[in-house]
């Protein structure tokens, strides 16, 4: 049985507000609201501002990430969102971010991470692969 153990969307954002982009507290602000949208749960988050301008962050998710880098300068912004499991509504929390960064046109791309193909379920929490991994072999 083919499954995957991640979906990655790699997501190009243009004419974004330059000034919402170049803010690192509103960025990860939208950010954190993004991952409550989408059902994930954050562990931590560092968001960086650069001199003179651009932001890099990351939001570590229970599920993986939520990642960002902009160039307001050019009212663009690239956006990873990666998350494993089948929980996350990670399209909920592109359309939020397309609208708080005000992005005019988007592109996305989405990667099926981990594609393996295996005789049994995948399931993403440890304990429960262990009990399946028990079971199976009992």
């Amino acid at each position: 049985m083919v499954q995957n153990l991640g979906n990655h969307l790699i997501v190009e954002m243009y004419d974004c507000c330059p000034v919402i982009i170049n803010d690192a507290e509103r960025v990860e602000s939208c950010l954190q609201q993004a991952v409550k949208l989408s059902g994930a749960h954050m562990v931590q988050s560092v968001i960086h501002h650069f001199n003179p301008h651009g932001v890099s962050g990351v939001i570590v998710i229970e599920e993986s990430h939520f990642s960002v880098h902009t160039w307001p300068e050019y009212g663009y912004c690239a956006l990873d969102i990666f998350t494993c499991g089948t929980e996350v509504d990670y399209y909920t929390a592109l359309d939020y971010l397309k609208g708080a960064f005000q992005s005019e046109h988007i592109s996305v791309s989405e990667v099926k991470r981990g594609i393996l193909d295996l005789p049994v379920k995948l399931l993403h929490k440890p304990e429960a692969a262990e009990k399946q991994h028990e079971t199976v072999n009992s």
